[in-house]
């Protein structure tokens, strides 16, 4: 009988494991969007600044899982690329707003993480899909970012 002190998984290879998952789909996707001219984290950026308009661009290092200061250079490189603006924001907010041009990398990039996921998520049927969002859902609930917080 099992000790109820003593995980009956080894938590680390839990985590291992779900570190794994993640890289296994940073990988698919960087390949999927490298002949777009993009990466999975400008796409990302992209998706952010679409999914919250007038976000601060502290906000948007939060929903796209970076620092301050990484967001900051990236959203330097997305400028320079012509995918985004800048522009004064409430107070010392600056404000994030997709160009034409970013609108339409951020839909070529849609389209093909929409060719990339389903060969990621082939090995798990439509019952242990939605547990493993169910699952993920519940260990991230306490998460403070503004993708938890940001009602869609």
């Amino acid at each position: 009988m099992n000790d109820e002190s003593e995980p009956s998984v080894d938590l680390s290879q839990v985590g291992q494991l779900v570190k794994k998952a993640q890289y296994r789909n940073h990988r698919a996707m960087d390949a999927a969007l490298r002949p777009l001219g993009t990466s999975l984290v400008q796409w990302d950026a992209l998706r952010a600044i679409s999914r919250f308009p007038g976000a601060s661009g502290h906000d948007l290092a939060l929903a796209t899982f970076q620092s301050d200061q990484s967001w900051g250079t990236l959203a330097t490189r997305l400028v320079s690329r012509g995918l985004i603006e800048r522009s004064a924001g409430v107070g010392r907010r600056v404000a994030h707003e997709l160009t034409d041009e970013g609108r339409a990398l951020l839909a070529d990039g849609t389209a093909a993480s929409q060719n990339v996921l389903p060969e990621l998520f082939a090995a798990l049927d439509e019952d242990e899909r939605t547990m493993l969002a169910t699952v993920l859902r519940k260990l991230t609930a306490d998460d403070q970012t503004l993708e938890a917080t940001t009602p869609n």
